[in-house]
């Protein structure tokens, strides 16, 4: 690829630095991890040009999954091909798993101590208002019309009234989508005015709008020969677990279910939760809700992609069928963590080349929309369902938990209206549980 003659293209070892760090400071949810790539890559380095960068986040914004890990291994390809998108995906995720694995060891081991247990009443109320700004983020983003407060309340319906699965609302979602789109009946998102690009400032990045875009090869050998990889690393732990576990079945409903979850991820981790809360805990029992809570202020809690909260269940998975093992828990995250980001990596690293032949797409925006709106009613349901755990807790089904309430009022006020940083009221939350138990018994 053709670069900028007025800058040198960066070894693989200095954008290995940079993608290790971003892994260990990637806090604040999928905006803030794609800002930091922003002003490091764009804004500071100059090795990807701003329209290069919008790019190929256009792209990973329709793809399901994490679209900042993925934008992470979309710009590592640009940078240094197959090779630099796998490092950089890879180390997106890599700190962030490795945290949260010895915190849930330490949860499953001493989560039953009284004040310990205290802190994590404390962080639910926090969780439950964190959820409620990101549902409020997500449908300022996504409700631009009544059309589309129209497809956020069928698709609440949809999973409360009739307990339709998160999967097939996403999915029928798309495909409507796609037909709505066809016939016209989807309200414009807003003109929107092509800026001209200015040629001595696209010349000053490494990569940019007139470098030559990379050839992806002769189509089909390089598609087939890229999903027949990718087929190759899905089989493979499956195959391990047929011929040396004595509980296969486990294994493979695990990773049969997460490979579900990978591939219907549609508006980030918010969309998948209720699904995987839903059916881990009421048709699998890995885990119980109020378990499902405490993972999420774990997630919460760690750099990387909120996603990663899946690989906690997984975890509670392998501990809770092995009998409190936590080996065998440890493999449960490994292999929920495997199974939930190997389509990620496919998506991008097959799609990429392809996608860089293409120039903005209107059409997709618009479907992202439609898509994002119907994930807005999937979180309202979340929302409700972990409330409900929280504010009425089992065995008081008639007396609210007035505690808890207030303080998820307190919460959303400080996270919402006063812009109090999540993770300094995270660690507020905990010490509020500390302190309820101290001197409220």
């Amino acid at each position: 690829m053709e670069r900028s003659k007025n800058l040198d293209a960066p070894s693989l070892a200095e954008a290995t630095r940079f993608w290790l760090k971003l892994g260990f400071i990637s806090f604040g949810g999928p905006a803030g991890q794609i800002a930091i790539m922003h002003e490091y890559l764009v804004e500071k380095k100059k090795w990807i040009s701003d329209s290069r960068f919008l790019h190929a986040l256009n792209y990973c914004m329709v793809l399901p999954g994490p679209e900042a890990q993925q934008l992470a291994t979309y710009l590592g390809w640009l940078l240094h091909g197959t090779k630099g998108g796998l490092i950089a995906g890879i180390l997106f995720i890599l700190p962030s798993l490795l945290i949260l694995l010895a915190l849930s060891i330490v949860y499953v081991s001493f989560g039953k101590i009284p004040w310990v247990e205290s802190v994590f009443d404390g962080l639910k109320p926090a969780v439950i208002a964190i959820v409620l700004v990101a549902l409020i983020k997500i449908g300022k983003k996504s409700l631009l019309s009544y059309f589309h407060y129209g497809v956020a309340i069928a698709a609440f319906g949809l999973i409360f009234f009739l307990n339709i699965s998160s999967p097939l609302i996403i999915l029928g979602a798309v495909v409507l989508s796609v037909l709505f789109q066809k016939l016209g009946w989807i309200p414009e998102n807003g003109s929107e005015k092509s800026k001209s690009l200015n040629t001595d400032l696209e010349n000053s990045y490494l990569i940019n709008s007139f470098s030559p875009r990379k050839s992806p090869g002769g189509p089909l050998k390089t598609i087939s020969q890229q999903i027949a990889v990718g087929l190759i690393l899905w089989i493979i732990p499956i195959g391990l677990f047929l011929g040396f576990s004595q509980n296969f079945e486990f294994w493979k409903t695990l990773s049969l279910f997460f490979t579900q979850a990978a591939l219907v991820t549609f508006g980030g981790a918010y969309a998948v939760l209720p699904y995987v809360a839903q059916v881990s805990v009421e048709k699998y029992h890995w885990l119980d809700s109020f378990q499902m809570l405490d993972g999420l202020a774990l997630g919460e809690t760690t750099p990387g992609p909120l996603i990663m909260v899946l690989v906690f269940v997984g975890l509670m998975a392998g501990y809770n069928s092995f009998d409190q093992s936590l080996l065998m828990g440890g493999l449960g995250l490994l292999t929920t963590a495997y199974f939930t980001f190997l389509p990620c990596f496919l998506f991008v690293l097959v799609g990429a080349p392809w996608i860089e032949l293409t120039r903005e797409n209107k059409k997709l925006k618009s479907l992202l929309a439609i898509v994002t709106a119907a994930v807005v009613g999937v979180v309202l349901n979340l929302t409700i369902y972990l409330g409900k755990s929280v504010f009425f807790p089992i065995g008081k089904t008639l007396e609210p938990d007035f505690l808890a309430i207030g303080w998820t009022l307190i919460s959303f006020v400080v996270l919402y209206r006063l812009k109090v940083n999540m993770i300094v009221w995270i660690g507020a939350s905990a010490l509020f549980g500390l302190m309820s138990y101290l001197f409220l018994g």
